[in-house]
């Protein structure tokens, strides 16, 4: 825990560079900017989902994966996804794979989804069912989500009921230990609001149940702040950054993730010390690096 006085000035400064960060411009190099391409509550929110869960690796390697899926789509990624039936349409998104996702995995999870959206509706219709205001955070309702999604039958793709681990990797539970940190970021984006990135289109979750989505950049410029001394990569982090920013923004603490992140991605706060880089760092009077 910093001292007061130290923990005043990091206030000053988090909130002077998420003021000032250019989220435009980082959009264009984020996942969150597909989504942005429609207007539907609905396609917004299958189009984030879809695109949420294979945002790993580059965001220059997985976003083409995303867009070919989503061409196939057309302009209603709910309605297409809604109807998909693996016999007629599997053939629209034949031969796509990204990394550890096999075409299988992925035509299989677009089969789950088309499952799930015709059981529960929209994916905002599940959560506002599974969240529960007295919960403390929102990783009990995103465990039933994944548990529910995934009770769906495999065997139309695999020839069997299977669930092997290119699938489940696209959508993790929080029940087998992971930070989850996509999901997480789909729950940013679908819950927050206000400035331009994120679409607040799920009010009923108050933005203080989210949960920071933690990554390696997150991490280790949480360190830097002293937001955190853990070094696992795991949810007990996650929380741990994530009520530490609450000191901060107790109503909004992960609002702060957008800018950290992409102080990261774009490389002006590397994973190994650079005196230039710290140098002109918006966080230089505060790191404890």
């Amino acid at each position: 825990m910093q001292a007061k006085h130290n923990s005043d000035i990091l206030k000053i400064t988090l909130d002077a560079f998420y003021k000032h960060h250019d989220s435009k411009q980082s959009i264009v190099f984020d996942p969150v900017e597909l989504p942005h391409r429609y207007k539907k509550q609905a396609d917004r929110e299958t189009a984030g989902f879809i695109a949420s869960c294979l945002s790993y690796g580059r965001v220059d390697l997985f976003k083409p994966v995303v867009e070919r899926i989503l061409q196939a789509a057309g302009t209603n990624p709910y309605k297409f996804f809604f109807n998909f039936h693996i016999q007629r349409d599997a053939h629209l998104v034949e031969g796509i794979k990204y990394r550890m996702n096999t075409a299988h995995d992925i035509t299989a999870f677009l089969h789950l989804l088309s499952e799930f959206l015709r059981k529960n509706g929209t994916l905002g219709d599940f959560f506002r069912q599974s969240f529960k205001k007295d919960d403390p955070n929102v990783i009990k309702a995103l465990s039933e989500f994944v548990k529910v999604f995934y009770s769906g039958d495999t065997s139309p793709e695999y020839g069997r009921n299977i669930r092997p681990a290119g699938l489940l990797q696209l959508l993790p539970s929080p029940d087998k230990g992971s930070t989850c940190k996509r999901s997480h970021m789909f729950l940013r984006w679908m819950v927050r609001a206000g400035d331009g990135i994120d679409f607040g289109l799920w009010t009923f979750i108050p933005t203080d149940k989210l949960i920071i989505p933690l990554d390696t950049h997150i991490a280790r410029i949480a360190r830097h702040l002293g937001l955190t001394r853990r070094k696992t990569l795991d949810i007990k982090t996650a929380i741990d950054i994530t009520n530490n920013l609450k000191r901060f923004d107790p109503g909004d603490p992960v609002k702060y993730d957008f800018a950290l992140c992409h102080l990261g991605i774009s490389g002006k706060c590397p994973s190994k010390r650079s005196a230039q880089s710290c140098l002109s760092c918006a966080f230089k009077d505060v790191c404890v690096r």
